[in-house]
């Protein structure tokens, strides 16, 4: 069962739901739009993951293409992660910025749409976003794998999926426990979080794209193993 909570955590080091996150910090009234994300990522990964647990314990297929693929993927993302984070330490992106500038509007259409959704500001929207960005990865195919093996009663696989949910979305479940604990202190602490990314925001954006590449790179070698 170690296992199972192994990949359940490194699932949680999704950089999709890490900016999706950010995203909704950013905008106002950001806890009715992360309670709705994370109602629409839970309804889909709980579901998705029962059907396939249910499906692996009945016929014994155990993918081994997760072994190969997947961790290929993850090590292509996070050399890209880390070769844009050397780009904008080095200056580059700074440089490229000025030739750039005259094509905002256009580089603005290419927003993926999930995050033009996001913005939008809707908790409805948000659920619906969570539930589309939450279908299975190479990480939790892995921890459903590891539950099929344990000869559960569907009781206990619905309660084990439930849990690796909770563990895979920890980053978004995290600022919604300090609302409920420090009501009062969140939004200013969100308020300073906002005003240090605008002092700060190149800097941030270098760490952020070194420690996603890392994790995608250290996320391929668990994989692997």
């Amino acid at each position: 069962m170690g296992r199972v909570f192994l990949f359940a955590m490194t699932a949680a080091l999704n950089p999709t739901l890490l900016t999706a996150t950010t995203v909704m910090l950013l905008l106002p009234n950001p806890k009715r739009l992360m309670l709705g994300y994370l109602a629409g990522a839970l309804t889909n990964g709980i579901l998705v993951g029962v059907a396939i647990v249910v499906w692996l314990s009945g016929s014994g297929v155990v993918s081994e293409s997760k072994r190969v693929v997947a961790p290929s993927i993850d090590i292509a993302l996070g050399l890209i992660a880390l070769l844009a984070a050397y780009a904008i330490r080095s200056g580059r992106a700074a440089r490229t910025r000025e030739r750039r500038r005259e094509k905002q509007a256009s580089e603005q259409a290419k927003t993926p749409r999930w995050q033009q959704a996001l913005s939008a500001g809707s908790p409805k929207t948000t659920f619906l976003v969570g539930l589309v960005l939450s279908f299975p990865g190479a990480s939790y195919l892995a921890s459903l794998t590891e539950i099929s093996r344990q000869g559960l009663s569907t009781a206990g696989i619905v309660l084990t999926v439930v849990a690796v949910n909770a563990v895979m979305l920890v980053i978004l479940e995290l600022p919604l426990l300090s609302f409920a604990i420090a009501p009062d202190w969140t939004p200013i602490a969100i308020e300073r979080f906002k005003a240090w990314m605008a002092r700060r925001g190149a800097e941030a954006l270098v760490i952020a794209l070194t420690v996603v590449g890392v994790l995608f790179l250290l996320r391929a070698i668990v994989t692997i193993a």
